[in-house]
């Protein structure tokens, strides 16, 4: 390990010097570091646990022996963990890691917005902000979502936020008719259906896998619609050997390690020139950030134990629903 002249912090000399002193931070602070599907490959590779947000959360909130747990993926990640491990020190690699999704949605606009729809259930995805889950009735996971609007009966009143795509994903399959709040992921909305067209006709083999955060036009092209986990377990299980991947890019990591003799096409998005479609705000956790952030126990998620026990409500009622 260097110390480079004029600089405050501590520069690692090699990919692997980094990954020894994780190594070691982890274990002598009873640290547990988590990874979302969309982090860096090395992330991912270095991590203890790896999933979709919710998973992440509720895995940490089982782990026994440990004080410390690092979420290495957004802000609303961070937040989720720490309302279900208040315990815990929650710690992100970079606290400018935020969602556009979660960022569509402002509390006090929100606030506003169910204001307009009295009688309405309040369901949010759960890729929000904690003060959008302390207004929800109801959170739900792109995996679960469909079960959970089911739940309630055929003529229930319900507003559905942040994401469009999503929402009308769940009314185009139940025949509801949610109110839907207008928010998007920066990220799924950027897939061109002119590019997986002309993909599908390059790979006429390849069968298509989406996340149903995409428009609608995309998800009618797809052989299987799903969150990360889904579709994972989709081509893990499929007997097919040739995929076009329809999400953000980092899963082609966790899908090509776990399917080594399958061949993985990620879709591009409509920008010319770009061969696929990554999350800036994800890739922002790098391992020099992850090893300063175990070092020196910050940046600190922190919230308000009041408001964490109004986001919690909705979180349990999901479990109790699904």
């Amino acid at each position: 390990m260097n110390v480079e002249k004029g600089s405050s912090s501590e520069n690692m000399t090699t990919k692997e010097s980094l990954i020894k002193e994780i190594e070691r931070l982890k274990k002598e602070k009873k640290a547990v570091v988590l990874a979302h599907y969309y982090q860096r490959p090395e992330i991912q590779d270095i991590a203890d646990h790896i999933g979709d947000s919710l998973a992440l959360a509720r895995y940490a909130a089982t782990l026994k022996d440990v004080d410390i747990i690092v979420m290495c993926g957004v802000h609303f990640m961070g937040e989720t963990a720490k309302v279900l491990s208040p315990d815990k020190k929650v710690l992100i690699p970079d606290m400018a890691a935020g969602c556009s999704l979660a960022d569509s949605c402002e509390a006090s606009e929100f606030k506003k917005f169910i204001e307009a729809h009295p009688g309405h259930t309040v369901i949010s995805y759960v890729n929000t902000s904690v003060d959008i889950k302390a207004l929800t009735d109801v959170l739900v996971t792109s995996g679960n979502a469909l079960k959970i609007v089911e739940s309630f009966p055929k003529d229930e009143k319900i507003i559905f936020g942040p994401d469009r795509n999503l929402g009308n994903y769940i009314n185009s399959v139940s025949g509801r008719n949610m109110v839907l709040w207008d928010g998007a992921c920066h990220v799924h909305e950027q897939f061109s259906i002119e590019k997986l067209i002309e993909l599908k006709k390059a790979h006429p083999q390849a069968k298509v896998l989406a996340h149903p955060e995409c428009k609608k036009a995309l998800l009618l092209l797809a052989d299987k619609v799903g969150s990360t986990a889904a579709l994972l377990s989709y081509a893990q299980k499929d007997d097919s050997k040739e995929y076009i991947v329809v999400t953000e890019s980092g899963i082609l990591h966790e899908l090509q390690r776990t399917c080594p003799d399958k061949t993985f096409i990620a879709a591009p998005p409509e920008e010319a020139g770009c061969a696929c479609n990554e999350c800036s705000f994800m890739k922002l956790n790098t391992l020099e950030k992850l090893y300063e952030c175990l070092k020196n126990e910050q940046p600190e998620i922190k919230i308000d134990p009041e408001l964490a026990e109004a986001a919690r409500r909705p979180i349990e009622k999901m479990l109790e629903l699904s």
